[in-house]
């Protein structure tokens, strides 16, 4: 479904789709979202393209519909249907002209809305944002997000006996935060709620592995789930995110669900057979252009043959990649703890020519380690090693290992190193290691000679937590092997 308006803003860094709201209802699967142009001034209403999408198989891509698109000058819109048939559309208004929820009835079917009506300019913080109506007891309950994204980010409620208002807040607010405390989880917010098979309730937000420094949280935000009582006639009252939880029972394991993706519980190891695709769990940076992989080929199988991109991993500006695409494919981190490594077979000719391994967050959050063609009078330190001496031949081409960063905050100075004669020729293994919550350790070294492996630098994750997304690790080479 997302094919159908990509293109629209392929090249820039910030825009895209924001905050989808997925629904259920009469057999159907409703997604409400916006598309945002965020190049546009924030009190210019076209940079907001709200959509709707439906879907009878969320699994199936030729099951969703085209986008219907309707006006509405904000984001974070939600589909609800009113118990007496009306079908409505809540919405956070752009803060930056006018923090408030609003709400307007509408016609999914067409986008046909009604006026849109402020319903709750929540209970002061900035940017109330992520609006959910729920209809419980005689009461309309409407939750929201407030406090920015950040440190000070917290879920609020206030309640109504109409639908339209007046809503008056919960006098518990916030009922979900961790600012202001030392837990390890922070910027606890954009909640939703949901009953599971045996009637318990249950809460999911979003929240960051940062502790109360909010310096050190590559995978960004990241969902988690408390327990919620909700008494008759009551707002219901959430649990507080913690490392340790206890909550209702949860139903039997089923892994049995329709989609080409795995289940992601264990770590992988990927070697890429002849008639294989690229896991599902893959990803890439902008729209991928798939004459650039290829899967085992003939010439050297059990490999991905990567086809080089003139666009390094910063590309135009940051921002921008054009409509070339880059030459990317990763897998997110999803553990504090990992290591991560690719086999390279790589045999640069040309001056810059490169490929490697990256901490990649976005265009301008990225920590690269890569074998790169230089002249030979680059190298910025020795590479420790013994035995075999370094390639050091004047006025010439040789390739070296090289570390470059890309970020808002400092990164540590490159290091441009040659290859040591012994490597020369050979598959190399390039290594990201955490082995704690503040640093990666990027490493290199012959991929058949363990002990010759060298770390290049243990470098702060500062750099690459920042944002919503989360940290991608990834490669940018013409022949890696796993």
């Amino acid at each position: 479904m997302y094919t159908r308006i990509i293109p629209i803003v392929a090249g820039i860094l910030t825009a895209g789709i924001w905050a989808p709201t997925l629904r259920y209802r009469d057999e159907t699967f409703w997604l409400v979202t916006t598309l945002v142009d965020d190049d546009r001034a924030a009190d210019d209403a076209s940079r907001w393209d709200n959509v709707i999408f439906k879907a009878t198989d969320p699994y199936d891509p030729a099951s969703w519909t085209n986008a219907v698109h309707f006006d509405f000058e904000g984001y974070d819109t939600e589909p609800f249907w009113d118990v007496d048939g009306k079908t409505y559309i809540t919405g956070a208004h752009a803060w930056r002209v006018g923090p408030r929820i609003e709400l307007a009835e509408a016609n999914l079917e067409t986008g046909e809305v009604s006026e849109w009506l402020t319903i709750w300019n929540g209970t002061g913080g900035m940017a109330p944002e992520g609006p959910h109506i729920y209809v419980k007891d005689g009461w309309y309950y409407l939750l929201a997000a407030e406090g920015g994204t950040g440190i000070d980010h917290m879920v609020t409620m206030a309640r109504s006996k109409s639908i339209q208002g007046p809503y008056e807040s919960n006098p518990a607010n916030p009922v979900l935060s961790n600012a202001n405390t030392t837990e390890y989880f922070q910027a606890v917010g954009h909640a939703d709620l949901f009953q599971d098979a045996s009637g318990n309730w249950w809460g999911v937000a979003l929240s960051v592995r940062s502790g109360p420094s909010y310096l050190h949280f590559p995978m960004v935000r990241e969902t988690v789930m408390v327990p919620v009582t909700w008494s008759t006639g009551e707002f219901p009252v959430w649990s507080p995110v913690r490392g340790e939880m206890s909550g209702w029972p949860f139903p039997p394991k089923n892994t049995d669900v329709k989609g080409p993706g795995p289940f992601i519980v264990e770590g992988d190891e990927i070697d890429f057979e002849a008639g294989s695709t690229l896991p599902a769990h893959f990803t890439h940076w902008r729209f991928p252009r798939p004459e650039s992989f290829t899967v085992s080929p003939p010439e050297q199988p059990n490999s991905l043959r990567i086809n080089p991109s003139r666009l390094n991993l910063t590309a135009i500006n940051g921002n921008y990649a054009g409509r070339e695409g880059q030459s990317f494919v990763g897998r997110r981190q999803q553990d504090t703890l990992f290591t991560y490594s690719v086999n390279l077979d790589f045999h640069p000719s040309s001056l810059e020519e490169e490929a490697g391994i990256s901490v990649f967050l976005t265009q301008n959050h990225h920590l690269d380690l890569g074998v790169v063609m230089l002249p030979s009078d680059s190298s910025t330190a020795p590479l420790r090693y013994s035995g075999n001496g370094m390639t050091r031949q004047s006025d010439t081409l040789i390739p070296h290992l090289r570390f470059r960063g890309e970020s808002y905050v400092p990164v540590p100075n490159a290091i441009i190193a040659p290859l040591p004669e012994a490597w020369l020729g050979r598959t190399l293994r390039l290594e990201i290691r955490a082995s704690n919550m503040t640093h990666y350790s990027l490493s290199a070294g012959p991929a058949d000679a363990m002990s010759e492996t060298r770390t290049i630098l243990d470098v702060s994750n500062e750099p690459v937590s920042w944002g919503f997304t989360g940290e991608v690790a990834t490669r940018r080479l013409p022949y890696p092997e796993f």
